[in-house]
């Protein structure tokens, strides 16, 4: 149901933003987004930037962020990566993993603990946006699949756009590998609701430490350009979703929709000069 667009934003006070198509174009900032990042903190809300991107780490993009003369803090950024490591820990804690996944994504699991395997049999098998993969691990991986391990995602997004056109994401990996197994992931990227439970113990975690009061997932605004994964991860569970026009999703695209965001904005751009009061 389509909210009043400057109420959403008055009663937002967490805006998680989609990077590319949201905030950038592939490596130049939209119009207005910089600026809205200094209204949100102006207006004393917060923002959070999510990716479902999880070939990379959050400190790649702090760095691609920094050439944009935006500075964030690790603290500052998500990826289906990092609610994929949450799941495990909160769900499976000790569970042995075999990880499909770039050395970017392999390090962060390392990091955060998570036990990983590539000779003894695991308990579960992982696969996130893996730009390495070759076919001697996805054999593997099947293999152990058919033989019991549990089957996990990061995201479905099925293509991945870079310039000139589109490479094979996450979803078409899930294909190739459910095809063969018979077995679907559990998915945990967006839309799917372990994303907004990554995002408020984020959030909440981040508030705990400087004694800020609890925020509720129904103060928390996804920001985005695609309907079915930054809007439906808001309005799906719990959360709201906001559509920006200066990515995938067209205006006339959204009344037909099984997807509707609760409000739809230009821009953040537009969005900014909303909290700034420019726009009543």
């Amino acid at each position: 149901m389509t909210m009043d667009r400057l109420a959403l934003i008055r009663d937002t006070e967490v805006f998680v933003l989609d990077m590319d198509g949201t905030y950038y174009l592939g490596e130049n900032i939209l119009p207005g987004a910089r600026e809205f990042l200094d209204a949100v903190t102006a207006a004393g809300k917060e923002y959070l930037f999510f990716t479902n991107n999880s070939s990379r780490s959050p400190r790649d993009y702090v760095e691609k962020l920094k050439r944009m003369d935006t500075l964030i803090t690790p603290a500052e950024i998500q990826t289906s990566g990092d609610v994929m490591i949450t799941f495990l820990k909160r769900h499976h804690p000790g569970k042995r993993v075999y990880l499909l996944g770039t050395p970017a994504l392999t390090e962060s699991f390392r990091e955060a603990g998570i036990p990983l395997t590539e000779e003894e049999r695991p308990d579960l098998v992982v696969l996130g946006f893996d730009q390495t993969l070759t076919y001697e691990r996805l054999t593997k991986a099947c293999t152990w699949i058919r033989e019991g391990a549990v089957f996990l995602a990061t995201h479905p997004d099925i293509n991945c756009p870079v310039e000139g056109g589109f490479i094979p994401d996450c979803g078409a990996m899930i294909a190739a590998i459910s095809l063969s197994t018979g077995v679907k992931p559990r998915i945990t990227g967006k839309p799917y609701p372990e994303t907004v439970e990554a995002v408020l113990d984020r959030v909440n975690g981040e508030r705990e430490k400087t004694g800020k009061a609890m925020v509720t997932k129904e103060a928390v605004t996804f920001v985005g350009d695609r309907l079915y994964t930054d809007i439906a991860t808001g309005v799906r569970n719990g959360a709201h979703g906001a559509l920006v026009l200066t990515g995938e999703t067209k205006r006339e695209e959204i009344s037909s929709s099984e997807v509707q965001p609760d409000a739809v904005y230009e821009s953040l751009g537009e969005m900014g000069q909303i909290l700034r009061g420019e726009i009543r």
